[in-house]
């Protein structure tokens, strides 16, 4: 089939490596705007640079919705593929192709809709994620459900790692759903809209832990804010980064967020019980292990905040 390939970040690269060594014929890749880094240095997205190998037709708008229309008009796709695009697509441009606009989302639609649902689905403890192939609709991942595959998420597995092992699902998903479509054998399957969720993209403040609240709370924080935006606290006013971390059940007298040093552990009091930390960064140091930090600094008694 004639493809338009719509997509920005790294989540997105492998999808369109795969369409491209696939039977199918990948017309153009649509992606963000390049961005002014420091220095007037000009960044592509990841997308685009993966496109630009390919010698690809790349084409970027403010606005894909005012913007895009004739030049998709234009292409005459048989399908559009959107992988982690990060703009709205209007009916107009959904009505372009023969068979549709077609979505990877990485999550088990119709639960964490939205943006960053890999990181909410560690963040929320869920013991199972994956790639859902949806026809798009005009609503937030809302389109009717083509294929799903379903993975666990391991222990201590952080997003970062979690982000990687999906996108490399979800190109083997997204081809064989091209192929149900092709062969007029797709079913469109309707999300029961009383299981949906709704996730907002991650802000830096969503990192600040609340040690008032109980281990697997935080510890699912931990891992699901790594690497962005990172779980952190203030030690002495100072910026304390919390990379991992595990649960200690014991019986604390302590205040929520007191520190102390057992068996040459750290340890940070929390609700339930405490956290011990693993590797953490100190503002203005490099990332390091909790027996490298006791090293270089007072510990016993700081109340993280």
């Amino acid at each position: 089939m004639r493809i338009v390939f719509l997509g920005t970040p790294d989540f997105a690269v492998p999808t369109l490596k795969a369409l491209v060594e696939s039977k199918h014929e990948v017309l153009a890749v649509v992606t963000q705007p390049d961005k002014k880094r420091d220095r007037n240095v000009i960044s592509f997205s990841p997308v685009k640079e993966e496109a630009l190998k390919h010698n690809l037709e790349v084409l970027q708008y403010e606005k894909i919705k005012v913007e895009g229309i004739e030049d998709l008009k234009r292409l005459n796709p048989d399908v559009m593929v959107t992988c982690a695009y990060g703009q709205i697509i209007s009916q107009e441009i959904l009505d372009i192709p023969k068979f549709g606009v077609i979505n990877v989302h990485a999550s088990l639609l119709p639960k964490y809709r939205g943006s960053s649902p890999i990181q909410w689905a560690i963040i929320n403890g869920e013991s199972q994620t994956g790639i859902t192939i949806m026809k798009t609709a005009l609503g937030v991942d809302s389109g009717d459900i083509i294929l799903q595959k379903k993975i666990d998420i391991k222990e201590n597995e952080t997003a970062g790692e979690l982000f990687d092992r999906l996108s490399q699902i979800g190109p083997e998903a997204l081809l064989e759903a091209l192929d149900l479509i092709e062969q007029g054998k797709a079913v469109f399957t309707p999300q029961d809209e009383s299981k949906a969720t709704h996730v907002s993209m991650l802000k830096k403040e969503d990192g600040h832990i609340d040690w008032s609240k109980k281990a697997i709370e935080i510890k699912n924080q931990v891992y699901g804010m790594n690497p962005w935006p990172s779980a952190f606290s203030y030690f002495n006013k100072k910026l304390f980064k919390i990379w991992t971390c595990d649960i200690e059940p014991m019986k604390l007298d302590y205040p929520n967020g007191y520190m102390f040093i057992k068996d040459k552990k750290v340890f940070v009091k929390c609700s339930d019980g405490a956290i011990e930390l693993k590797e953490v960064q100190i503002e203005g140091k490099k990332r390091m292990t909790s027996q490298a930090f006791i090293l270089g600094n007072e510990i016993e008694g700081v109340i993280l905040e």
